[in-house]
């Protein structure tokens, strides 16, 4: 007799959250991917309803674990913020990442990424941009009526959903909020961050240095009253030592004003 081993069910499907890969294959790479990462969390930070994630597992479809990707930056809206192991779209209300970017390296192959633009087409990806540090060049697709479609024109491009517009006059890249703020990295942040604690020590000194001006010109009206008052004390005793002597001379039979 022979025993068929029972089709495992969807809840004994397992879901990988790792392939064992690194995140990149270079430098360059791996910056990129976490200024937009980071950047485009930064965007989003105070909506709960923006999930922003870096080469994080997609499955599209439920109990099909081979069907997988994982962009190297993804955004998808309506989707509340969280620790995920891997973005399982039937878990998201169905809600597919409405946006992707992916940076080339030189390991990657252009079989590789035709397949990447396929499965970002077949699951419902709305804006899909490639971005190759090594030449400057980026590309993207944005969803049709029928699928993704290339972007002729990326100069100056604005991406619909995000907001954020691509520069690409200069020698790298350039990329800008809605506010037209720019993409910074995070050595940037940082010397950002310590130019900001300068001045503000800066500021502080300066106003350590004024209250210390302001006290010691408070000081100095302190005894030019004393001065004053001492002066006024002075006169006063003039006058009533001489308002003395007038009455002596009155006593005396002498009429003070006889001796002026």
């Amino acid at each position: 007799m022979v025993n068929q081993i029972p089709s495992p069910t969807l809840q004994e499907v397992i879901y990988p959250d790792s392939d064992g890969k690194p995140i990149a294959n270079n430098t360059d790479q791996f910056r990129w991917i976490i200024v937009i990462e980071q950047n485009l969390e930064w965007m989003y930070a105070n909506d709960e309803n923006v999930f922003v994630a870096g080469d994080l597992f997609w499955y599209p479809i439920e109990g099909r674990p081979n069907i997988v990707n994982a962009p190297d930056m993804m955004v998808a809206f309506g989707r509340p913020k969280g620790r995920r192991g891997s973005y399982q779209q039937w878990n998201e209300s169905g809600i597919a990442p409405q946006v992707v970017f992916e940076i080339l390296s030189p390991g990657n192959t252009q079989d590789e990424m035709d397949k990447k633009l396929l499965f970002y087409d077949r699951h419902g990806v709305e804006e899909y941009y490639i971005y190759n540090p090594s030449n400057n060049q980026l590309r993207g697709w944005l969803r049709a009526e029928d699928g993704l479609d290339a972007i002729a024109l990326m100069e100056n491009w604005a991406s619909p959903r995000l907001g954020i517009r691509f520069d690409l006059s200069g020698s790298q890249l350039q990329i800008y909020r809605p506010d037209g703020t720019r993409f910074f990295s995070y050595v940037e942040i940082c010397q950002l961050l310590e130019e900001e604690r300068q001045r503000a020590e800066l500021a502080e000194t300066a106003l350590a240095e004024e209250r210390q001006r302001a006290e010691l010109a408070e000081t100095a009206l302190a005894e030019e009253r004393q001065r004053a008052e001492l002066a006024e004390t002075v006169l006063e005793e003039e006058r009533r030592r001489g308002q003395i002597l007038v009455e002596r001379l009155r006593e005396m039979g002498i009429n003070p004003d006889e001796l002026t």
